[in-house]
This record gives structure tokens, C-alpha cells and sequence, in this order.
């Protein structure tokens, strides 16, 4: 007889972050598994030079707001809680979230490829955000200086460190030559 691995659902996990061993680390809950993350510097400097040029961005376009390490998660879905590296909402008729996860994907999510991600992982978060509302997903790859945008209905994008980002038009306006976040 074959037993299954009980999936740990939302209201299970947010106890597990509660704990005061989790305090200062950071947890995804993916497809009912906890995931940690635990990001490189060279992740929390891509992390901080992308969060910095959209910081100006919206500072001189007050259409939505940015924010690290955000917690997410669909109402009905028991089973998911993700934590985009970087993410952006352009809701600005909600206040934001004091406690727990904002109820909604955010419009535009961020992940950094760290050492230990797949690209196969890597895409599979894209398309778990891009089916439940996120309507821009760049996947930043470090080790290849390359960035993959996906959106619903389209063909991928790839920005390599000769291409300038675009917001699309999502963020109108937004350009950022790729070189500029990724340490040289």
C-alpha cells in the first residue's frame, strides 16, 4: 500500500511562520510543500538594483507600488503562498497588507534565479502566477546575465545585457538597460 505525503494547507503554514525558530527566515509554500529561500548577495543586489530603478519609477509615476519579498496568495487555493523576490500592484485603492499575505497575485512578480532553482522551477512559478492574474513575470537568470519575460497568451521575451527592460504596458515608461542590474 503506496501512502501520500500529506499536502500542508495555508492556515498550516501561516502557524509554521508564526514559530519564533522561523522569524528571520523566509518560506514559499508551493503546491502544499514548504520551500525556504535563501538568497545569495548576488540575489539581494539584483534584488536591490531592480527594486531601486522601479522605486524612481513609480516615484515619478504614482500608478502602483513595489515591494521585496511580499506574501501572496489566491483565496480557494489551499495549497500555494508565494513570495516573489520583487512585485509590483498597481492597486493603489487598497491599502496595503499589515498581516498575512495580500489575496490576489501581484501584477508584475520578480524571481531571481538562486543556485539551487531549476529553470524548470523557475518557469513553472512564472506559470503559476501568469494563471492566477499576475500579467508580467520577469525571471532573472544571474549566471547567464539573461532576463525572461511571460505574459498570458504570448511568446516569451528575452533581455540580455546589450537589451533594455520595458514595462510594457503595464509600467508605460519603464526602461532600464539590463546591464545596469546585474554587478559588473
Amino acid at each position: 500500500m503506496v501512502t501520500r505525503e500529506e499536502l500542508m494547507t495555508v492556515e498550516t503554514f501561516e502557524g509554521f511562520l508564526d514559530r519564533p525558530e522561523n522569524t528571520d527566515r523566509h518560506f514559499e509554500l508551493i503546491h502544499g510543500e514548504i520551500v525556504e529561500k535563501v538568497p545569495t548577495e548576488l540575489h539581494g543586489l539584483i534584488v536591490f538594483r531592480l527594486s531601486g530603478a522601479l522605486f524612481v519609477y513609480f516615484s515619478a509615476n504614482p500608478i502602483g507600488r513595489c515591494g521585496v519579498e511580499v506574501r501572496y496568495r489566491v483565496p480557494g487555493d489551499a495549497h500555494n503562498f508565494r513570495q516573489p523576490d520583487l512585485s509590483v500592484t498597481l492597486d493603489l485603492s487598497t491599502p496595503p497588507v499589515t498581516q498575512g499575505a495580500v489575496l490576489r497575485m501581484p501584477d508584475l512578480a520578480v524571481e531571481v534565479k538562486s543556485p539551487n532553482d531549476t529553470f524548470t522551477a523557475m518557469r513553472e512559478k512564472a506559470a503559476y502566477y501568469i494563471a492566477n492574474g499576475t500579467r508580467l513575470v520577469w525571471l532573472i537568470y544571474p549566471e547567464k546575465q539573461l532576463i525572461e519575460a511571460a505574459r498570458r497568451d504570448a511568446d516569451l521575451d528575452f533581455f540580455t545585457i546589450d537589451d533594455t527592460l520595458t514595462g510594457d504596458d503595464l509600467l508605460p515608461g519603464f526602461t532600464l538597460p539590463v546591464r545596469t542590474i546585474f554587478p559588473g
